[in-house]
């Protein structure tokens, strides 16, 4: 899953939403103790997503929709396609509409700024120029957010043409999601209330 998702996920906790907004910032491997607890919980409930996605088997009949040379980016695709997909109708999974849910997420990340890994502060910075996460609703900024990618991956590779090929799966797609993404709530809110009652991440 996206930032979108990541931030919803783990809300409404700061910490344990700034935790999961840094995660793919972070160090690979074990979490510093010195972090808070809840954004070490923040950063352990992102991974925990990001397996529990992986192996759920409507992403992988999700991924086997596309076709080669596609289909081996197809989880990057997917991430950025449910972000859209969710923020499309954000209220049928947030109390919170959309808008105000990406103020408090752009207010979180400017106001704990001095505690953002280098390059996750500046892709915060660019997330406030670009009115993200809301503007993941649109399509033209998914494009570009599929430009950008493309061009962070270090081989050649075809995601920067890769909207084309998600409109066409739109309706399988958006089936996939509808069935998958309440199953990844419930996860994470069985995985948040277990993080709360260990008292460690």
């Amino acid at each position: 899953m996206n930032y979108l998702a990541h931030a919803l996920l783990a809300a409404p906790g700061e910490d344990e939403m700034l935790g999961s907004l840094v995660a793919d910032f972070h160090p690979r491997g074990a979490i510093d103790p010195a972090l808070p607890r809840g954004v070490r919980n923040g950063l352990v409930l992102h991974r925990a997503v990001d397996v529990y996605t992986d192996a759920h088997p409507e992403v992988r009949a999700a991924r086997a929709l596309f076709e080669p040379p596609f289909r081996r980016y197809a989880g990057i695709l997917l991430d950025i396609w449910f972000d859209h997909l969710l923020a499309r109708d954000f209220e049928a999974h947030s109390p919170v509409d959309l808008r105000t849910f990406s103020r408090e997420v752009q207010t979180l990340l400017r106001e704990r700024e001095a505690e953002l890994p280098p390059r996750m502060a500046a892709f915060a910075r660019y997330m406030r120029r670009n009115g993200l996460p809301e503007a993941y609703r649109e399509g033209a900024t998914i494009e570009r957010v599929l430009q950008g990618v493309a061009g962070r991956v270090s081989r050649a590779n075809p995601i920067a043409d890769a909207l084309p090929e998600l409109m066409a799966r739109e309706q399988p797609l958006q089936a996939y999601f509808e069935r998958f993404f309440p199953q990844l709530a419930g996860f994470a809110r069985s995985e948040r209330a277990r993080l709360d009652a260990t008292g460690r991440a």
